[in-house]
């Protein structure tokens, strides 16, 4: 088990290589690799990413980094639905406010195309999805991942999950968020520290 500056020299080694940055080794799979790190991590992980990005800028690898949450907040702002849920929230159930959630950010029919927007105004060499803590429940991972096949699979992306990332051939694969929540299905992506330069 690698300690947090280990595994960011990790990162760091692996993300700035050509055969990441090229996609090589993947076996025709999309280049989606998952960073798992431990929820009690969260704010370490955050401040060595912002160090990560700027050690790789100098490297001239532009990352682009995109929240869930401030995206989620973004889109409910956008759509004047934030409004709208601070008003009904106080008489609301926590179920009706998840629903509310889900229904104005769908994945297919809100968040992945906001995020489609985002790529295509700014360049980078790699995407960091980040926030999958953050916007749980009313967004899954595994279902942002799956609706950004038609849209990311040409640039490499790193999902940072809170939590951990099982593969095994008997129970196949999945995000277990916070590392208590196992039921999040996910089988197309790496890794990261599995992936070496």
């Amino acid at each position: 088990m690698m300690n947090i500056k280990e595994r960011y020299d990790h990162l760091l080694a692996v993300i700035s290589s050509e055969r990441f940055l090229k996609k090589r080794g993947l076996g025709n799979e999309l280049p989606f690799f998952i960073c798992p790190y431990n929820p009690g991590e969260a704010v370490e992980v955050e401040s060595r990413n912002a160090i990560l990005k700027k050690k790789l800028a100098s490297m001239r690898i532009t990352i682009q980094e995109i929240n869930l949450y401030d995206l989620s907040l973004d889109i409910l702002g956008q759509r004047g639905r934030l409004e709208a849920l601070l008003e009904i929230e106080p008489a609301s159930s926590r179920d009706e406010i998840l629903d509310f959630l889900r229904g104005a950010l769908d994945p297919e029919e809100r968040l992945v195309p906001a995020i489609s927007e985002l790529l295509r105004r700014d360049q980078h060499d790699v995407l960091f999805l980040t926030g999958a803590g953050e916007v749980y429940p009313y967004i899954r991972s595994h279902s942002v991942l799956n609706n950004l096949h038609a849209i990311a699979g040409d640039k490499p992306l790193v999902m940072f999950f809170p939590g951990e990332y099982r593969i095994s051939p008997e129970e196949g694969a999945s995000l277990d968020l916070f590392s208590r929540l196992h039921d999040d299905k996910y089988y197309r992506a790496f890794n990261i520290f599995h992936f070496h330069p």
